[in-house]
């Protein structure tokens, strides 16, 4: 027999839980949190379609899937792949896709109105490192005359100090050189664009302002966007010398044969963030429930990837392998998520953190990610006027939520899905690190002085200069 009065408690503390009341009495028993009401709520939306590109970085998301996190907080997920990282911001922005894997670079580009003008946020940073920079056979072979040995091998990092000689050598021929990134706004743009500047090669400028978006103006090495998967082939095809891009595309380039990453993304600047997952800001208000039980189950996942030293890898390169997700080889992709990578071929190092989700706070939305970002959008040009400091942090204040981020971490705590002191201190966390120092150039990054930062750069635009 069905007990009415129990019944009709049972639907009264359902509607509770829907208006976002924190306790319910049901039968005599309270109902408490800890933490706000608004994480208990029911997710406004339950059928959700996110998007994702062909790279090992797009983990959280298969996890989450793979592992029923999004089914535990009631959300039934599509993941789509998509074609490139404009396609997939565009479908974003109109509504197609409820959020999607992003560089990290591209909701900060589409608020301040570079390129599509949107207001996009992110609560949850995907990762720290996965970048690489490659080279051909044949420039490696001239590279490598000027790069320091040991024991027969190269010393890394390897700075561009070593490329500059052959960028030379092209420009006395007449010669273009040319590399490939994946998108303007992209990690691997601004990476490459760092790397090739510590070494003493312009990569070119922007000047939006005149119609300019190429970034070539004054370049030595002309960069250009190339997709992910298509990266390896282009270089073989001659197109491009080189590329930034990550896994699984630098060490594709190993397995074929056809070319030699030089330097990773950990050694240019070490634990820099580099995706986020990036929703609508009106889909966010729309739907602030559904938003927090996402990165919720998002944040599972990241733990699960890296918890127990990496022990969960192997069934992680498994997943990725499945040809929805990144669809390479399982050895292709196993050689930098389970904490090595190769150069040369056979010349294969530990680097246990090139794929890192969840450690040092990976997941945390740092609001001095975002200003890094935008202090190489301004070097570059991207940004054509100079900017006062405070510019620099409201935008990253209205792009950067912490504030989601904590509460659906407050509630896995709550839960017993997560410890406390795997997170920042909320009460009292800035979302500014602490200034950072390990650069390939050792030049010391503070986000909050961004303007000092930029003076302190031999190339590139500072205080009043414009293109």
């Amino acid at each position: 027999m069905i007990n009415i009065k129990l019944l009709s408690s049972l639907k009264l503390a359902v509607k509770s839980l829907r208006m976002g009341v924190i306790s319910t009495v049901v039968t005599g028993a309270v109902i408490t949190s800890g933490v706000s009401a608004k994480e208990l709520g029911y997710a406004e939306k339950e059928e959700l379609k996110f998007g994702f590109i062909k790279l090992t970085d797009m983990a959280p998301l298969a996890v989450a899937y793979e592992k029923g996190y999004f089914e535990d907080e009631g959300l039934y997920v599509t993941l789509e792949a998509q074609a490139n990282w404009k396609v997939l911001l565009d479908r974003v922005i109109d509504g197609q896709l409820d959020g999607a894997h992003m560089l990290a670079g591209q909701p900060l580009g589409a608020t301040i109105g570079y390129g599509t003008k949107a207001d996009i946020i992110t609560a949850f940073s995907m990762d720290l490192n996965g970048n690489a920079i490659t080279v051909s056979n044949d420039i490696w072979k001239e590279m490598k005359k000027h790069v320091p040995h040991e024991g027969g091998k190269p010393v890394h990092p390897i700075s561009a100090d070593s490329l500059k000689p052959v960028v030379d050598d092209f420009k006395s021929k007449g010669k273009a050189f040319k590399m490939g990134m994946v998108f303007p706004v992209s990690t691997h743009n601004y990476e490459l664009r760092y790397w090739l500047a510590a070494g003493g090669i312009h990569p070119g400028f922007y000047a939006p302002h005149k119609g300019d978006t190429s970034g070539q103006i004054d370049a030595d090495a002309l960069l250009s966007v190339t997709p992910p998967p298509q990266m390896p082939s282009t270089m073989e095809a001659g197109t491009i010398n080189g590329y930034c891009v990550g896994e699984p595309w630098n060490q594709q380039a190993v397995f074929k044969g056809i070319g030699v990453p030089v330097v990773t993304d950990y050694e240019i600047w070490k634990d820099n963030p580099e995706k986020v997952f990036g929703v609508s800001k009106g889909w966010a208000e729309q739907n602030p429930n559904t938003h927090i039980r996402v990165v919720k189950a998002m944040i599972r996942a990241a733990m699960w990837l890296d918890e127990n030293n990496n022990a969960n890898r192997p069934e992680a390169v498994k997943i990725l392998a499945k040809s929805q997700y990144v669809g390479a080889d399982y050895d292709v992709i196993a050689n930098s998520m389970t904490g090595t990578f190769e150069y040369e071929k056979g010349d294969k190092r530990a680097v246990p953190d090139f794929n890192v989700f969840f450690r040092y706070n990976a997941t945390y939305p740092f609001y001095s990610d975002a200003i890094w970002y935008l202090t190489q959008m301004r070097r570059w040009g991207q940004i054509s006027e100079p900017k006062a400091d405070s510019w620099y942090k409201d935008i990253a204040k209205q792009v950067y939520r912490p504030d989601i981020y904590a509460e659906a971490a407050r509630a896995l705590i709550a839960e017993g899905k997560a410890k406390a002191v795997d997170f920042p201190e909320f009460a009292t966390e800035t979302g500014f690190k602490p200034s950072q120092t390990h650069f390939i150039d050792n030049i010391v990054y503070d986000g909050s002085q961004p303007n000092a930062y930029l003076e302190k750069f031999a190339i590139g635009l500072k205080n009043d200069s414009k293109i």
